[in-house]
This record gives structure tokens, C-alpha cells and sequence, in this order.
């Protein structure tokens, strides 16, 4: 697994001291991802019908990373499959390191190609902390199944 080294911008001052955001070198633009997306032949919906990462019924990619954009492009090529995006970076998922506020994860629509892919093709891991059954890809990407949707995190 590669590693990268983030980038701190102050963002403001608290009683406490600073107050900083991290990004990664390679967080992309929200017009950026949707054009390689989109060139890929990969949609995307929200609730909301919005791109804004502030609103959680959009679908945003201000701030993906480039890695998990070419990661999701790459599953589309490989496994031939309608691709739809239903949650990007946008506010309203579970925080953490790898998660899709820092760019890591997306969500995308359940459909019988995607679903017989990533079963038949990636290693069944178990599952999740919250019980959701998960699959590995030879990467080391992990797909998710949470019932309603596959949440993918590309490292």
C-alpha cells in the first residue's frame, strides 16, 4: 500500500489553537472527476439531484481522490458493468481516515452485473464491524455490501 503525505492549510483559529484540514496531493475538483467519469461511461444520482458537499442528498467529488476515481473507472472496464454513483464525498458518512469525506470512498448502485462481478471475481472477507459482508479486491480495494448500495474504498 502506498502512502502519501497530506498537506495542512489553517483553516481558522479556535480558544484551543489551530485549527487545520488535511488533503491529499491528489484531491480532485469537483468538474474534473465528473469529466473523467463521464468519459468513462459511469453515472451518477442523488436524492437531491445536487453535486454540493455540504448537502448530504447530493452526490459530490469535490475532493476525491484521483486514485479512487481511476480505481472505479478501472471496475467498470474490468467487470463490463453499468456503473452508477450514489455517494461521493458529500457530508453525512461515517468519518474516519479512509472514508469518502477524505476522498476514499464511493458509493455505487446495486445492479445484477456489479453484484455478480465483484462475488464471482474479489475474495470474501467476512464481515464488517457493523455486519455488512465484504469482498476484496486483488488490489486490496474493499466492496461492501450495505444492502441498499456497495460502498467501495480504493487505498
Amino acid at each position: 500500500m502506498r502512502k502519501r503525505i497530506a498537506a495542512g492549510v489553517v483553516t481558522g483559529l479556535t480558544a484551543l489553537g489551530l485549527v487545520t484540514t488535511f488533503a491529499t496531493a491528489d484531491a480532485m475538483s469537483q468538474s474534473s472527476a465528473a469529466k473523467k467519469f463521464r468519459h468513462a461511461h459511469i453515472t451518477w444520482s442523488s436524492s437531491g439531484h445536487c453535486t454540493s458537499k455540504g448537502n448530504p442528498h447530493c452526490t459530490s467529488f469535490s475532493g476525491i481522490r484521483a486514485d479512487t476515481v481511476s480505481g472505479l473507472i478501472t471496475f467498470k472496464k474490468a467487470s463490463g458493468c453499468t456503473v452508477n454513483i450514489t455517494g461521493g464525498t458529500e457530508v453525512g458518512h461515517a468519518p474516519g481516515t479512509y472514508s469518502h469525506g477524505h476522498g476514499y470512498k464511493v458509493d455505487i448502485a446495486h445492479n445484477s452485473c456489479v453484484d455478480h462481478y465483484i462475488k464471482k471475481s474479489f475474495h470474501y472477507i467476512g464481515l464488517r464491524g457493523d455486519g455488512y459482508p465484504q469482498w476484496r479486491s486483488s488490489s486490496g480495494n474493499v466492496y461492501c455490501d450495505e444492502g441498499s448500495h456497495w460502498d467501495i474504498t480504493y487505498y
